[in-house]
């Protein structure tokens, strides 16, 4: 078993448990869909951390994290940028929400978070390879 980047003493578990425990109404909302691999057979994590950041829940074998926004990042779009542009550069596809959305459409949000786990089956992705090119737009 691979050794864990974290150390038990360096307060990143206690956070993650902190953020579990202060959830907004949206994040158990939401998370009421996620648990117990309830979407798709799909496992999600809430709160953990990647890098620097904690991803609000996260899909580890679709590389997804799913962000639920409340009135907290109002403000903080730059900072927003940078954690989703981390996010990406480790690989990461990353979906968000408004608690509004969560809130008043919990079925749509759930259903696009569906269609994120889904691969496109016109454009398949090969392992260790970039998506092919549509037809029509091959190489010559």
């Amino acid at each position: 078993m691979a050794a864990s980047r974290y150390t038990p003493r360096d307060g990143t578990i206690d956070q993650a448990r902190e953020l579990r425990r202060n959830a907004t109404p949206a994040e158990t909302r939401l998370w009421s869909f996620l648990r117990g691999s309830a979407l798709d057979g799909r496992k999600f994590r809430r709160q953990q951390r990647l890098g620097s950041y904690y991803g609000d829940f996260v899909c580890q074998s679709a590389r997804l994290v799913v962000e639920v926004d409340g009135d907290t990042h109002v403000g903080s779009e730059a900072r927003d940028a940078r954690r989703t542009a981390f996010l990406e550069q480790e690989g990461y596809r990353v979906l968000r929400f408004s608690n509004a959305d969560v809130m008043t459409n919990v079925d749509g949000v759930a259903q696009t978070i569906r269609a994120a786990l889904t691969p496109s089956p016109s454009h398949p992705a090969r392992p260790g390879g970039p998506l092919p090119l549509p037809h029509g737009e091959r190489k010559p």
